[in-house]
């Protein structure tokens, strides 16, 4: 797993079944069902792998599934 761009994250979210960005308060987020997951704003740099790895966990995504949606 490498740090990624905004742009490529939503991109693969969607890849996986999530649809927007939608705007809410301070962060965007996208949706899948029932399930929210806040996406960072638009910044310097790409997003880590920590925060990568939340976001992954809270949309409840493996490594593997992450990988393969390319």
């Amino acid at each position: 797993m490498n740090p990624i761009s905004r742009r490529e994250l939503i991109k693969r979210l969607k890849t996986l079944g999530f649809s927007g960005p939608y705007s809410g308060g301070r962060h965007s987020f996208m949706k899948r069902g029932p399930l929210k997951v806040r996406v960072p704003n638009p910044h310097v740099g790409d997003i880590g792998i920590s925060l990568l790895k939340e976001i992954l966990r809270q949309a409840d995504i493996s490594e593997d599934e992450w990988n393969n949606a390319r």
